[in-house]
């Protein structure tokens, strides 16, 4: 089973605003490139690889309409994470968290077995060109963290939508 044959309830990145500053970036990095190569100044190479950087780091905020994080009847899955069984969640809750003044909304899944118990299907192995590219999870102490504030739904919807699922499926 693969990401692509991913069916139930799936969420992708949002369309558009988040696309603007990765675009943005990529091409201050580009001329950045290109005026360093010009008159032969290391420091704006060094900028400007930082920039290419960010921007090839980010690179999946670009490819939006994929699923990236979703759930059906065997668990919930994330993409470089794989599929988690419903059997191995103790706990769904949306934590807001503050950050210098913002509120970011986060998806926090407890395990009960160790992540690779817990995983049906790993896809953690990557192909290499994507091994430094943004993920949509991050993980710590049997607890996957996924920021929400990057998706096309709204937080609440989608923490409906996996307890709805979870409450259905784990049964």
């Amino acid at each position: 089973m693969s990401q692509d044959d991913m069916h139930g309830y799936t969420v992708a990145y949002e369309r558009e605003e988040i696309q603007f500053p990765v675009y943005v970036v990529c091409l201050i990095g580009a001329s950045l490139a290109t005026i360093g190569i010009a008159i032969d100044n290391v420091i704006l190479i060094a900028l400007s690889l930082m920039a290419l950087g960010f921007g090839y780091y980010n690179y999946p905020l670009l490819e939006t309409g994929k699923p990236r994080v979703g759930c059906g009847q065997y668990g919930i899955f994330a993409e470089g994470l794989g599929i988690v069984a419903w059997r191995s969640i103790k706990e769904i809750e949306l934590k807001a968290i503050d950050i210098r003044g913002s509120t970011s909304n986060e998806l926090r899944i407890t395990l009960l077995d160790p992540l690779e118990r817990a995983l049906l299907v790993d896809w953690r192995r990557r192909p290499f060109y994507r091994f430094l590219m943004r993920l949509p999870w991050s993980f710590s102490k049997s607890v996957i963290r996924i920021p929400l504030d990057v998706f096309d739904r709204p937080a609440d919807e989608i923490m409906r939508s996996f307890t709805r699922m979870m409450s259905f499926y784990k049964r």
